[in-house]
């Protein structure tokens, strides 16, 4: 038997000599490239902390000892020793394994850590709460690697950390030069000087914090050693670990782009995928007409918190390298400082996940709506991401984000509706603007078979029965569920509205002539856009009932997007059948007198569908 299938919890290594460690480091090791290769995950950052994770659980007692990972992407290790190395089977999958720190899974998760910069504020306030208990027979250790140090948030709770000189916190500082890319900023200089040896107190010494290190990761001995001496210290003490990301495995140890930061299922010995590609994504799209808008608009500059090439950007920093802006995991400061380039002339694209934008609302209501800045943001993984789980959904953007005044947003449906809007918005100067588009491929381009007024319809059969306002990336779900009311003899009118905010009041003329009106969005219908539209009908005094279809107001766990989708009853069938539902009943025509130019429009419209040009 292995060392690592004798592996059921934290407290079997507590025997190992440090010879039986190194062993039990290689085994994880092997098993990790093994099972992450093929479902995909954080690989790199997770064969980065293999011995830094054993000597952790060598040293102190989890759960009793409160351990903290940040950002939780480095915890595959953590869950293998604490006895779920079987369920790697169904990592990431639907009912399988989080690939982040998971209070349900076990109880030596204590927080789904999945946003960086957050774990000292948590070590913090757990630290109080055992001082404010009389507790001193526990450890708070808090590991945190340089990359998520560059957030703001950690700075705050450092600061408050230190004042607290009598609580014992043992913060490990995983010093692998990273986050997605290499680690940017000042406090990167620093973290080079300290392992480069330099003489006399370092920041955080300076801070009123010990300082232990640097010391190396990869040492299991030398960490379980410098491990005991700062839980001894009991007070504020860093702990500076120096690791690797990827090591151990050729393909992240010579991926210089990521160390293998997170990949897709792929045969581990060429790394080829085990996927074939299904067409252009989104962010590629985004990535290549942004260096075409830049070639034409010299003003136009970049500006990423920590996510180069995930958010589409690499092209842009490969052909323009002095116009794309790296702030590190400080997305406020992006935000704001992409205000201020407004201020003196440049126009910046913000390009961000949509999750991670709600760190900075304040920043784009204040510093920027407020001032009505030109600033340009785009949110890549909005709506339903899947297989990262609750916290990367990008489910809450339009919701939070339509009640910014002045913010234009638009939610392309396909790729070259991206294109378009991405230079409309870049071309808008009066205020800041918004396009967002799902994780994933575009899928073929949906043509509108006409457009009125700025809104695209994309499809139209049978009487004036039910209005489909579709938002971004489901209107293929839109079209099929209007081709599923039309087999049931049930008329439907599918329409984009491309810019969804503020809302275009022609979609007022078209909810007028029609029984019904539903709106379909990969976002909260909690203040989504199904909302505000309802909002804006019911102020234009319109009585066609509008039904809203969209994300319940829950956390969704990880799963495929289709999976997640389907669980949200975002499917056709299910959207098809809560109309025909809510339509069986006879309604009153609700075709007006006046003649618009609507109307006009689409009787031409119908009648071109009469004449067999379109169904």
């Amino acid at each position: 038997m292995s060392l690592l299938e004798s592996l059921h919890g934290p407290e079997c290594l507590r025997g190992m000599s440090p010879e039986e460690l190194d062993t039990l480091a290689a085994e994880i090791r092997a098993f990790l490239v093994e099972r992450v290769c093929v479902s995909g995950g954080h690989l790199g950052p997770n064969l980065g902390v293999v011995e830094l994770t054993l000597a952790l659980h060598s040293v102190f007692d989890s759960p009793r000892d409160r351990l903290l990972w940040d950002t939780g992407h480095q915890s595959y290790v953590h869950k293998i020793v604490t006895g779920r190395a079987a369920a790697f089977d169904r990592l990431r999958q639907e009912g399988g394994l989080s690939g982040y720190p998971n209070p349900a899974e076990s109880e030596h998760d204590l927080v789904e850590n999945s946003h960086a910069s957050t774990a000292l504020s948590y070590a913090d306030g757990l630290a109080r709460a055992d001082a404010h208990q009389g507790r001193t027979d526990r450890a708070v250790v808090a590991v945190i690697g340089d990359g998520a140090m560059t957030g703001g948030m950690a700075w705050e709770a450092l600061n408050n950390i230190a004042g607290g000189p009598d609580r014992p916190l043992v913060i490990v500082l995983n010093d692998n030069q990273r986050s997605y890319a290499l680690t940017q900023g000042g406090f990167a200089d620093h973290l080079g000087e300290l392992r480069a040896g330099q003489p006399g107190p370092g920041l955080f010494e300076q801070l009123g914090l010990a300082y232990l290190g640097p010391v190396d990761g990869h040492d299991v001995a030398a960490l379980q050693d410098v491990l005991r001496r700062g839980r001894e210290l009991r007070r504020p003490v860093v702990v500076h670990a120096v690791t690797e990301k990827g090591r151990g495995f050729a393909l992240t140890e010579q991926n210089e782009l990521d160390r293998g930061h997170a990949i897709k299922p792929m045969d581990p010995g060429t790394g080829r995928p085990l996927k074939g590609s299904a067409g252009p994504s989104f962010t590629s799209v985004f990535g290549r007409e942004l260096v075409r808008i830049a070639e034409r608009r010299p003003d136009v500059v970049a500006v990423t918190a920590a996510m180069l090439e995930p958010t589409g950007l690499l092209p842009m920093q490969e052909r323009f390298p002095k116009r794309v802006v790296d702030v590190g995991i400080a997305e406020q400061h992006a935000v704001t400082m992409a205000a201020g380039m407004s201020l003196g002339g440049v126009h910046p694209v913000v390009a961000i996940y949509s999750t991670f934008v709600n760190r900075a609302f304040d920043q784009v209501l204040m510093d920027v709506a407020l001032h009505r800045r030109a600033v340009t943001f785009v949110l890549d993984r909005s709506g339903v991401t899947g297989d990262d789980g609750p916290s990367h959904n990008g489910m809450w953007d339009m919701s939070v984000l339509q009640v910014v005044p002045g913010l234009r947003i638009a939610a392309p449906r396909d790729g070259a509706r991206l294109a378009e809007l991405l230079e409309e918005a870049v071309e808008w100067a009066e205020g800041p603007t918004l396009v967002r588009f799902p994780k994933g491929p575009t899928g073929e381009d949906i043509p509108a078979k006409m457009t009125f007024a700025g809104t695209d319809v994309l499809h139209r059969a049978g009487p004036l029965d039910v209005l489909i306002v579709s938002v971004g990336a489901l209107a293929r779900v839109a079209l099929q569920v209007a081709e599923v009311l039309w087999a049931q003899g049930i008329g439907a009118t599918v329409v984009d509205p491309r810019w969804v905010t503020p809302v275009n009041p022609t979609l007022a003329d078209m909810a007028r002539r029609h029984r019904l009106a539903i709106t379909v969005e990969d976002n909260s219908r909690t203040g989504g856009v199904g909302s505000t539209v309802a909002q804006f009908l019911r102020d234009e005094g319109l009585r066609t009932p509008l039904r809203e279809f969209g994300i319940p107001r829950r956390f969704l766990q990880h799963g495929s997007r289709t999976e997640v989708l389907s669980g949200c009853g975002l499917t056709a069938q299910d959207i098809a059948r809560a109309v025909v539902e809510e339509i069986s009943d006879p309604v009153e025509d609700r075709i007006g007198d006046e003649d618009t130019g609507f109307e006009q429009e689409i009787s031409r419209f119908i009648n071109r569908d009469r004449g067999g040009e379109t169904r």
